[in-house]
């Protein structure tokens, strides 16, 4: 191997790369078969823990040594006045670290935003341990619930501060209730996060650093929402949305016409060319985009996601420590280089070029990463996610631009009939190397919600003779000379469009060929057409796609994260109509069809049962699902969603194997705060 990679001296390393993986992959692929279903690459789960145990906190603290430098400049003040008196403790996983360096990663542009939220996003007001099972403390330090599951008090760390040293405090959340949520041009339609049935809650200050929550009915899943990628999950997640909970009321009101003279907003919004003041606001609160935020994350935004370089670096006024009173994190900066594409991405990783990338690592590449490992110095790990479609279609039920196709995307034998036309095994086999399971988009069987064993084949096997029959049967008998079935509105033939997404962590566009050319054999025509990210989200929000090629990432947290599985806002990428109409009580959007509210009516009732009656009516959700094949379900549980993880050998606390749950955007389960590197 080394006489092989010498030919190609002189060459750029991207080109080296791409010229090396010809030559190695037989031999890689060979040596990655004789354990095909990559268990050896599955470690345990692990992670840090937080400490809650009074008698195990810290009582002296220390920093990193660039910010005792700058106290020493009198530029900061000193780390005991910088954290709160009850700062966040975190047991790093294996030891205390040291501090330094540059965490290297790689994005793929603009509208990348979750590469930032999940290495260094991690302001939710309440957290999970790392398995995502027990609720801890984060932003909060504490909570009290009464009132049967009606009232939430929760208690802030006294002396916290923003990152530029303003006290962060229950003001913080009330601008963001009374200005930002119940503003009519911020959030013409408010999320239904912030009510239970129907009935909206209020958020009240109780003193300076407590705040309460109440609704009128019990919202049992009320803190699990806070501390998940939800619309209360943060400020960073979901500041440019004017959701998260709360806000940097000190900085934002300046551009807010509650607290600013009008014309002085005027004249900062045509100085820097926005159309009005609610745009400028959302740029303004945008933590990826907006350099002179004011956040509460480990690491703040210095070089903005819309360069070639994403840029973030400590957070003087971070309010966690480790367990030897250490001011978290120990790692200065994070980079992230953007790649145009997934290729350059992972050639990019198998150079060794990141220090720590699960999301957009291509499992098509494993052979080759496992085969660089020594050269590249690095290991590579297994974190299979507990849904059930790593690759899946989604079905626009809301398309009506073609009253014919609309017709059939509406028509579930329709549904069925495509189901039954992909042959699954062979996806699995091609570009998954085996290791996924093929099926519907049921989540694992060990998951709470899961409606059965028997459901993963439920329209999820390959039969091409029932799946004609059942095309034949429901009026689709026609057809022309090369086989394709006509249009039952005239005499050509029947073309569906399937979207997919380029720079992708799975090839959603090389699959969708292949199912193409599956589809071909019940004789229905589908054209592939990729997009980039952002045009999807508009060309989906305007209810133009008919179908779309995506995984249902995050659904194995059924209540919390249920976005891959039910259209529940405006916006969706499927069936956006049916979204708003939710999201709106009936009153903007299109009424979905009787299953589909009944799954919604399923999913509110959701929120307001303990967890047992949940569960049951988690699985009802899923049996719809399933027999209404919305979401057809191809490949899933192989770990292709940002479970190849590619990690170098001088990073610390990595653990064996992370939970890769979505809704607690991982790698955050991990507290990459505690991450550093080995000297």
């Amino acid at each position: 191997m080394q006489k092989e990679y010498g030919a190609f001296k002189g060459l750029g390393v991207l080109t080296c790369l791409a010229l090396l993986l010809a030559s190695v992959a037989a031999q890689a692929t060979a040596a990655f078969d004789e354990q095909r279903m990559g268990a050896h690459l599955i470690g345990t789960i692990e992670g840090p823990e937080v400490i809650t145990d009074p008698t195990r906190m810290p009582t002296q603290f220390q920093e990193a040594p660039t910010l005792a430098a700058l106290v020493e400049q009198e530029k900061l003040p000193p780390v005991t006045e910088r954290l709160p008196a009850e700062p966040l403790v975190i047991k790093p996983l294996h030891a205390i670290g040291t501090y330094g360096g540059t965490w290297h990663r790689g994005f793929t542009g603009p509208a990348d935003k979750w590469s930032g939220y999940r290495c260094c996003a991690f302001d939710t007001l309440t957290y999970v341990d790392f398995r995502g099972e027990k609720l801890v403390p984060n932003v909060v330090k504490d909570w009290q619930v009464s009132d049967q599951g009606r009232t939430f008090i929760l208690f802030l760390r006294q002396g916290m501060k923003w990152s530029d040293g303003t006290p962060f405090t229950a003001d913080d959340f009330v601008f963001w209730y009374e200005d930002m949520f119940l503003n009519e041009e911020l959030n013409p339609t408010r999320h239904q996060v912030m009510s239970i049935n129907g009935k909206p809650g209020a958020l009240e200050k109780v003193d300076p650093y407590t705040i309460q929550f109440k609704f009128p009915e019990p919202y049992y899943l009320f803190l699990e929402l806070l501390a998940a990628a939800t619309p209360l999950g943060g400020h960073a997640y979901q500041g440019l949305f004017s959701m998260g909970g709360y806000a940097p009321k000190h900085y934002l009101k300046q551009f807010h016409p509650n607290y600013a003279d009008s014309d002085a907003v005027q004249k900062i919004v045509q100085a820097e060319g926005y159309d009005n003041w609610v745009n400028l606001f959302r740029f303004k609160n945008d933590w990826a985009l907006n350099v002179d935020l004011p956040v509460i994350t480990a690491w703040k935004t210095v070089l903005p996601i819309n360069q070639t370089t994403w840029m973030l670096e400590r957070n003087p006024f971070y309010w966690a420590v480790d367990t030897a009173g250490n001011q978290l994190p120990y790692i200065d900066k994070v980079v992230m280089t953007l790649a145009e594409d997934l290729e350059v991405l992972n050639l990019r990783a198998i150079s060794g070029e990141y220090d720590f990338q699960a999301r957009h690592i291509d499992i098509q590449k494993l052979p080759v990463l496992l085969e660089n490992q020594e050269r590249g110095g690095y290991e590579v790990s297994l974190d299979p996610m507990e849904n059930g479609s790593d690759y899946g279609i989604w079905f626009n039920l809301a398309y009506d631009a073609d009253p014919e196709i609309a017709q059939w995307l509406n028509n579930r034998d329709f549904r069925r009939a495509l189901a039954l036309g992909i042959d699954r095994d062979q996806i699995n086999e091609i570009f998954f190397l085996g290791i996924g399971i093929a099926g519907s988009v049921a989540p694992a069987e060990n998951n709470p919600y899961s409606p059965g064993p028997e459901y993963r084949t439920r329209w999820a096997t390959y039969d091409p003779h029932r799946a004609n029959q059942m095309l034949d049967a429901i009026g689709l008998v026609n057809k022309d000379q090369q086989g394709f079935r006509l249009r039952t509105d005239g005499e050509e033939r029947l073309q569906l469009e399937l979207a997919t997404l380029g720079s992708q962590f799975v090839q959603h566009t090389q699959i969708s060929e292949m199912v193409r050319e599956h589809w071909k054999q019940i004789g229905i025509e589908v054209f592939v057409k990729e997009h980039e990210r952002s045009l999807w989200g508009t060309r989906a929000g305007a209810n133009e796609g008919q179908l779309f090629a995506w995984g249902n990432d995050g659904t194995d947290s059924l209540f919390i994260f249920p976005f891959w599985l039910v259209p529940l806002q405006g916006g969706h990428w499927v069936s956006s109509p049916y979204g708003a109409w939710f999201a709106s009580s009936g009153m903007r959007g299109k009424e979905p069809p009787a299953p589909m509210r009944r799954v919604m009516d399923l999913y509110k009732r959701g929120f307001m049962v303990p967890f047992e009656e949940r569960v049951e009516i988690g699985k009802q959700i899923w049996r719809i699902h399933l027999d209404e094949v919305w979401h057809l379900g191809v490949v899933g549980q192989a770990g292709a969603v940002m479970g190849v993880r590619v990690v170098s050998n001088r990073m610390g606390n990595i653990p064996d194997r992370q939970a890769n749950l979505n809704t607690y955007k991982p790698p955050a389960l991990s507290r990459p705060q505690t991450f550093f590197f080995k000297r």
